[in-house]
């Protein structure tokens, strides 16, 4: 994927949809570190902050033990612990910071897209065919997602503005069999991508787990090794739910990597780091707004130092 903006761009834009959290967090840890050694109970006290910014338990507490094991009785400064916390942050993040690679020994490459209504599953779709489109590939997208109209008329949409092929059928249709035509069509045509979307109603979950299992089993008979990929899309507004909905969906189908979306919407954008320190998905791309150039690749360095309000 290409970076269209300018890295300054995207980290001001990044910087500024992550400023609730990072206010917040920047505001707890200056008023613990001001001319105050690091003691016992200042190490409790980070600590609580970080579960308080949606960290979680276990990478609080490791992050709080490491400042304290080079630190500890030293008089440190809300700067000094903000850059040492990104770094150790983004050293937890480098390794899931990973693009969504495409194959090309696959035309298509198949990707399923998962995710629970409102988490902006079907948007997602549409910024990752702009993004792929970009470089040049051929992208295909379809709307597996019959049970909302409203999903099928948006993902037809975003195939019109980004180029991409679009195949759906009327709302109610089998999901499978709009997979099935559409990898059929993109296999005849030499699409490089395939993108498709599909149901997110959690409150009956047997019923979404033989669903997902029938789109897989029906792709798997034109290639039996789709999806190449299966992402699933987070609402960074959700918090420690979103934790929830990773087993959930882990025990649906294979997940191999994430999006996490509207992290301009929440103070909650620590979740990201819980997430990779307790899953180690790959976390794809993130987004931060509305706008088509909204959604990109995921960077360990600069979303660490985003989070703690620090420069580039």
């Amino acid at each position: 994927m290409s970076e269209t903006a300018t890295t300054g761009g995207w980290f001001g834009r990044l910087r500024a949809g992550l400023s609730r959290s990072s206010t917040k967090l920047g505001q707890s840890i200056g008023a613990i570190f001001t001319g105050r050694k690091l003691d016992d109970a200042a190490v409790e006290e980070l600590e609580e902050v970080l579960i308080a910014a949606d960290l979680g338990v276990a990478t609080s507490a490791r992050l709080a033990g490491n400042l304290a094991a080079t630190r500890f009785d030293k008089t440190v400064s809300d700067d000094e612990v903000r850059e040492a916390l990104a770094a150790d942050i983004a050293g937890i993040l480098d390794p899931v910071a990973r693009p969504l690679a495409i194959d090309g020994a696959h035309r298509p490459h198949v990707v399923l897209v998962v995710g629970v209504n409102g988490t902006g599953k079907t948007t997602t779709i549409g910024k990752l065919a702009r993004l792929y489109r970009e470089v040049g590939m051929s992208v295909m997208l379809a709307a597996a997602d019959t049970f909302r109209a409203a999903a099928i008329e948006q993902l037809g949409v975003w195939a019109e503005r980004t180029g991409a092929g679009f195949v759906a059928k009327d709302p109610g249709a089998d999901p499978a069999a709009v997979a099935f035509e559409a990898l059929e069509e993109a296999r005849t045509h030499g699409t490089d991508l395939l993108l498709v979307d599909t149901a997110g109603r959690l409150h009956n979950k047997a019923e979404l787990m033989a669903q997902l299992q029938k789109v897989i089993r029906v792709l798997r008979k034109l290639d039996p090794d789709a999806p190449h990929d299966c992402i699933l899309v987070l609402d960074a507004t959700t918090g420690q739910n979103a934790h929830a909905q990773v087993e959930t969906f882990r025990d649906l189908t294979d997940v191999t990597g994430l999006v996490v979306t509207k992290l301009d919407g929440s103070a909650r954008g620590g979740v990201i780091v819980a997430l990779a320190d307790r899953f180690g998905l790959p976390i794809h791309a993130v987004g931060v707004g509305e706008g088509a150039d909204d959604l990109r690749p995921f960077d360990a360095r600069t979303f660490a130092r985003g989070l703690l309000g620090l420069a580039a």
